[in-house]
């Protein structure tokens, strides 16, 4: 089943705000390659990705996407895409009433 959340900030800002996360809110994190560091916050984890916009992104993590597809669509759920490996981990998308499309993914990248 989901053991977590994943958020992402996106901004053109992307070494300052991981400095900021670091040293002003003092979260812990681990590098999972090339200065992408993904940061530990209780019951969730965040990383600082570089974007041309500012915005954020929710996103659920399991240990098993596809026990953990199969038993969310015994509940219902519908699923937008089929699994697929996107480098970071398996990944498919889920939406919730009302439009808001989720990320669901089994990571590879290490976490905090």
């Amino acid at each position: 089943m989901i053991k977590g959340m994943h958020g992402t900030f996106f901004t053109p800002e992307a070494e300052a705000a991981r400095r900021f996360i670091q040293e002003k809110l003092g979260f812990s994190h681990v590098d999972a390659g090339d200065g992408w560091l993904i940061f530990d916050v209780p019951k969730a984890e965040f990383g600082i990705h570089p974007g041309d916009d500012t915005h954020h992104e929710i996103s659920f993590w399991c240990d098993d996407i596809e026990a953990t597809v199969s038993d969310l669509q015994d509940k219902g759920v519908v699923f937008k895409s089929p699994v697929e490996d996107q480098g970071f981990g398996l990944v498919t998308a889920f939406e919730l009433p009302g439009g808001v499309e989720v990320l669901l993914y089994e990571p590879r990248h290490p976490q905090p």
